[in-house]
């Protein structure tokens, strides 16, 4: 909950309310905040608005709505508690700005040069800093990317599309769209997306802001194709993990923002001692024959952006980094213990299925699309280690998914915090659903009006948007 409640009207005026306003100071907390010359009144209540009136506090425990009082009383109860908000020092108009959702914020710098000055004040970045979390945006991912395409966003606060006013990687590369054209979004965490190209070059990019970082290319052995690639951001700084080899060769190394330098592959062991006796899989491809008649590959076919796609989480001071190898097995890797291990199959491998991982709460779901019994079922687990098993938490309602049976969907999925964004693409149509990982509510996204025709996202890619989450790995 904000420290304050903010609304909106029409030209600016403050409204505050104190309560206990004595002569002893009470400690700063979530819900207080000192004015200079108010030292020892605690905001309660701040409203911002454009009107000669404001709304009364008939509302609040105590008022009653059937008393009414003189209008010169109450007008010079008015004057006495409003006063105009170029009147605040800079760091409370800071504060208080800085508790704005991204989308409104840049909306209201046009009021006024002060406040779009806010936005390169060091101050202003560190008091974004303090607020604790965010609702997500989501990146989308073309199917057919152009560098003059605008990127997308959908923004889970408004519930609606957004089209960013810049594309990420021509603020690096005005000059030369085509050299932009080849990165592809890999990895996100924080308010940082990380973009890969094929010749090992690594970008990152915050999206609200549009700055760019070029990183030190990482040195690899083409023998040992990349298998994960995963982000992990901190207050000031952020660090990129590359998983490489084939199973059960294994190696990672890891990228420092602080240093601009890439480690040391470091060799990762497969773990014996299993609990749970597993299906060892040196990734080599098998056939089997569809219901269909058709020859299927047991091999995962993934988009682009998602070929690297991983989770990386942290659990009990380990870091545990999460991606599914080419047969579909969930492959888990120890990064602070240096080993791996295989999850058991939630499915035979001679099945027809689409599969992906996502990351809620520091834990690790995956997500099912299958068919059975002339019906599709998209459904989410996760691994229980007191039943040494998967257990579902989530599922589409069957009216929802029956629609996809024999349609050959593709599942691209991603979550922030509760919220999950699945994206469904074939052939045949194109579906993007949020659902809540809590309560099981799942919910159709509108379509995605832009004014470029036939555009289609395949995956996405969830952030905080922030405007202080630094390229550089520091505030």
């Amino acid at each position: 909950m904000p420290p304050f409640t903010l609304l909106f009207v029409n030209p600016i005026c403050l409204k505050y309310k104190t309560s206990s306003p004595g002569n002893f100071p009470e400690p700063l907390t979530n819900t207080s905040l000192y004015f200079p010359f108010f030292q020892f009144a605690r905001l309660t209540h701040i409203e911002i608005t454009l009107q000669p009136f404001f709304i009364d506090s008939a509302m609040e425990a105590g008022d009653s709505m059937v008393c009414r009082r003189s209008h010169k009383r109450k007008l010079c109860e008015d004057e006495s508690s409003r006063f105009p908000l170029n009147e605040l020092n800079q760091d409370l108009l800071e504060r208080v700005l800085s508790w704005l959702p991204p989308s409104a914020f840049f909306r209201l710098t046009s009021v006024c040069k002060r406040w779009k000055s806010v936005v390169d004040s060091a101050t202003f970045r560190l008091a974004c800093s303090q607020v604790p979390s965010r609702d997500p945006w989501f990146f989308m991912v073309d199917s057919q990317p152009h560098p003059s395409h605008q990127p997308i966003v959908f923004d889970s606060t408004e519930g609606n599309w957004k089209k960013l006013n810049h594309s990420p990687l021509l603020q690096l590369n005005q000059k030369n769209r085509e050299s932009c054209k080849d990165f592809i979004p890999v990895a996100a965490s924080g308010g940082l997306i990380c973009f890969h190209r094929a010749d090992g070059e690594f970008i990152v990019n915050n999206p609200v802001t549009a700055s760019c970082r070029r990183l030190n290319s990482a040195s690899r052995n083409p023998q040992s194709p990349i298998r994960a690639i995963s982000m992990m951001s901190k207050a000031e700084t952020y660090k990129l993990v590359l998983v490489s080899g084939e199973l059960p060769n294994l190696t990672f190394r890891e990228y420092n923002s602080t240093t601009d330098e890439w480690g040391e592959d470091i060799v990762l062991k497969r773990k014996a001692d299993r609990s749970v006796e597993t299906e060892t899989s040196d990734d080599c491809t098998q056939y089997f024959l569809s219901k269909c008649g058709n020859l299927v590959s047991t091999d995962i076919q993934r988009s682009p952006a998602k070929q690297y796609s991983s989770i990386l989480t942290l659990k009990d001071g380990e870091e545990i980094l999460y991606f599914l190898s080419s047969s579909g097995t969930v492959v888990a890797c120890n990064l602070t213990r240096r080993f791996f291990f295989e999850y058991p199959r939630l499915l035979p491998v001679f099945c027809e299925y689409s599969i992906d991982l996502v990351g809620s709460g520091g834990q690790m779901h995956v997500v099912l699309l299958s068919e059975f019994l002339e019906t599709a079922s998209l459904r989410v687990w996760t691994w229980d280690d007191g039943i040494q098993s998967w257990r579902q938490i989530a599922a589409m309602p069957p009216s929802i998914s029956h629609k996809f049976y024999g349609k050959k969907v593709d599942i691209n999925c991603t979550a922030a915090g509760k919220e999950m964004l699945v994206c469904l693409n074939s052939g045949e149509l194109c579906s993007y659903m949020m659902c809540n990982l809590a309560t099981n509510e799942w919910v159709e996204l509108p379509e995605c009006n832009s004014n470029e025709e036939g555009r289609e996202f395949v995956c996405a890619f969830s952030f905080e948007p922030r405007i202080e989450a630094s390229i550089w790995g520091r505030m």
